[in-house]
């Protein structure tokens, strides 16, 4: 099985060949934070926004839709001299929300080695570092990357990332602040997964730092793949008082903290108008029958699943791709996505069908420029408890600055 599954690999690679997208000279890909890094000037700016339009459709009923800014964004480098860089990005969501997504400073030693500290994305999946708009075809990201690993995703942390050109490696390891689990009040649920427990640079709390790692391989031609790691410990506002054996503290501090393992694994290929996308993450949770009876409300245990899971796969093809005069995109896809925030619970927690989803999704992504999309998708959301599918068709702009 192995050697068939090689085969018909290496047939693909030979057959599309192909470049990577917003690939820099290193020959990664590259998002708006890694264009400010390696540009000449001392002082540069970027950004990217999207501007939504969601219709749901019901059964002979009349629903509103929903128009949104969802989010606007301006990032800002500044290069001190040639060893020191600055990278922060700005965030207005939905109007009236604003977020400090991005502040970092990268000291570079060499093409293999820079060492980075401050407020980073988490490096897991695709979409948590290459989420400006028009770089992925649906309007709305992903929902795994919602649910599942939750983007936008970032945390306070140091450590080093680099490239090894000769091995077409590029890899990342921090040591970072991790999510929040209890501040008075659950932060994790079934319904909700780890996302709620994402604490964005905002008064965080520590007791013992997490591991987040990536490694991206980019040698063949057209092809990116990437694996990710997550380990460690929630957060918790509770702490343990040795001093005061009677202090209940002591007693329900370890019920507040969840371990979390995350790993994530991606593979983006392009080539003559055809795209190929995999990715998929899976996290085991441990202590969630202690967290879920100590953050049970009105005698209700809560509902943490002792395992996570979500994956999707996606083809596109760019139907203007034979007409040479046109320099525009026109990418048709389909995507299927499947997610359960709830795999697996430990005995007692009653496990909920309605978390176990699937989505399909299916739409057109015009891209006159590069850095611009208008995209329009329908899509298909459906559980495990669910009869029929819901319907929702979906509109936006999309700009890559």
């Amino acid at each position: 099985m192995k050697r068939v599954t090689h085969i018909i690999l290496s047939i693909m690679f030979l057959y599309f060949g192909g470049s990577l997208l917003a690939q820099n000279d290193l020959g990664f890909r590259e998002n708006t934070a890694s264009k400010l890094m390696y540009s000449d000037k001392k002082f540069t700016i970027g950004g990217y926004g999207q501007i939504d339009y969601n219709q749901p459709f019901g059964d002979n009923k009349i629903q509103n839709g929903n128009l949104d800014v969802h989010r606007i964004i301006l990032m800002v480098g500044y290069r001190f001299n040639s060893k020191f860089n600055f990278i922060t990005e700005f965030e207005i969501e939905h109007v009236t929300e604003f977020y400090i997504e991005q502040a970092f400073l990268n000291y570079t030693v060499n093409t293999y080695i820079q060492i980075r500290g401050g407020l980073m994305l988490v490096p897991m999946g695709i979409i948590n570092e290459y989420h400006e708009p028009p770089t992925f075809n649906s309007v709305e990201r992903p929902l795994i990357d919602k649910y599942i690993s939750p983007t936008t995703w970032r945390e306070i942390g140091a450590g080093i990332t680099g490239t090894i050109p000769e091995l077409s490696i590029r890899y990342q390891s921090y040591l970072m602040n991790g999510f929040s689990s209890f501040n008075g009040r659950p932060l994790l649920s079934g319904s909700d997964g780890l996302r709620n427990g994402r604490q964005k640079g905002a008064k965080s709390i520590i007791r013992t730092p997490v591991l987040a790692s990536r490694i991206e391989y980019f040698g063949v031609l057209g092809l990116n793949l990437g694996l990710s790691a997550y380990l460690g410990n929630t957060q918790s506002s509770l702490f343990k008082d040795l001093d005061k054996e009677d202090n209940n503290e002591l007693i329900t501090a370890d019920s507040s903290v969840v371990k979390v393992n995350m790993f994530g694994f991606d593979a983006h290929y392009q080539k003559r108008g055809i795209q190929l996308s995999v990715q998929t993450y899976y996290a085991t949770l441990s202590n969630t029958l202690q967290y879920n009876y100590f953050t049970s409300s009105d005698n209700v245990a809560n509902d943490v699943g002792s395992s996570i899971y979500g994956y999707y796969v996606e083809a596109g093809y760019n139907v203007f791709q034979e007409v040479n005069k046109l320099k525009s995109e026109l990418i048709a896809f389909v995507r299927y996505s499947a997610f359960n925030t709830q795999n697996t619970v430990e005995e007692g927690i009653l496990k909920n069908t309605a978390y176990n989803r699937q989505v399909i999704t299916a739409g057109i992504n015009w891209k006159p420029l590069s850095e611009l999309a208008l995209k329009a998708d329908f899509q298909l959301h459906k559980s495990e408890q669910d009869d029929v599918f819901s319907k929702v068709f979906n509109a936006g702009i999309a700009i890559w600055l």
